[in-house]
């Protein structure tokens, strides 16, 4: 769907990261966890490009007024890093901006009964949030708790972890400089559970490249399934433009083997990319 949406709020919730609430249409509810929009800020032509920012979270919005009419909202989780996002983040309630999706494809989420292990770093929670959600309403009595396991440079690049925690979400954290957590990077602790598990679990992971491949490498040595969420350059979202595309498992030079975040992703199998080895 491409629609104008309105900004319900939009606040700061650590140094130089946000989170932004906007309306969208009823049938926008039907999101899965790990989809992403495409943002058009304004229609001015600089910013040329749509930016791409994952699900957070879909819900209703009930205004206060009494009689006031329900309206569908979705959720953003942003870092300021460029023009684009430092315009995004100077936008108040009732602005306006244009939005295509949801777009890509989701999580696999697998058997309810298996240990879910999340994996996130920074900005890398945005797309986990929603999937934590699903995952502990589909939980059986018995079976162990969803486990989120976040690493970060700082304290402040932890986001959201009252939010998870109030899903009964249990979570570990890990900060390189000590400031949250255990000192570190979180793929310490995740390694600890690994080699204390007893039956099957599935990792879901997002956050910076460099974590995602030491993530699918613990996994890959374990032979636990393992689910990544990419990060593309997107300038269309809808495989147009091959701008996203990233190493599929038998890529070389003389073979070339790409899978198109946009659309193929932007979560894939592990196992299906060239990373983990």
């Amino acid at each position: 769907m491409q629609f104008t949406s309105m900004i319900l709020s939009n606040a700061e919730v650590s140094p130089g990261y946000w989170r932004i609430r906007l309306t969208a249409p009823q049938g926008f509810l039907t999101a899965t966890p790990g989809q992403f929009v495409m943002v058009r800020i304004n229609s001015a032509i600089d910013p040329l490009l749509r930016r791409p920012f994952a699900v957070f979270d879909t819900g209703v919005h009930t205004p206060a007024q009494s009689g006031a009419v329900s309206q569908a909202y979705f959720e953003m989780l942003y870092r300021v890093v460029g023009k684009g996002t430092a315009m995004l983040s100077s936008l108040h309630e009732t602005d306006l901006v244009d939005i295509l999706g949801p777009l890509g494809t989701g999580f696999d989420q697998g058997d309810p009964d298996e240990e879910k292990i999340l994996v996130g770093g920074g900005i890398g929670l945005a797309p986990l949030y929603m999937l934590a959600k699903d995952l502990v309403q589909k939980k059986s009595s018995g079976t162990p708790p969803v486990r989120l396991f976040v690493g970060g440079r700082t304290r402040d690049d932890v986001l959201c972890i009252t939010e998870f925690e109030r899903l009964g979400v249990e979570c570990y954290t890990a900060t390189e400089d000590g400031s949250l957590g255990e000192q570190g990077f979180v793929t310490a602790a995740l390694t600890r559970r690994l080699d204390s598990l007893k039956g099957k679990a599935t990792i879901y992971a997002c956050g910076p490249d460099g974590m995602l491949h030491a993530v699918a490498k613990i996994a890959g040595e374990r032979g636990i399934p393992c689910q990544v969420s990419l990060e593309g350059y997107m300038a269309c979202g809808v495989g147009a433009c091959l701008g996203c595309v990233t190493p599929g498992k038998n890529h070389s030079p003389a073979t070339p083997d790409y899978r198109c975040v946009c659309t193929e992703g932007p979560v894939f199998d592990a196992s299906e990319l060239k990373m983990g080895a």
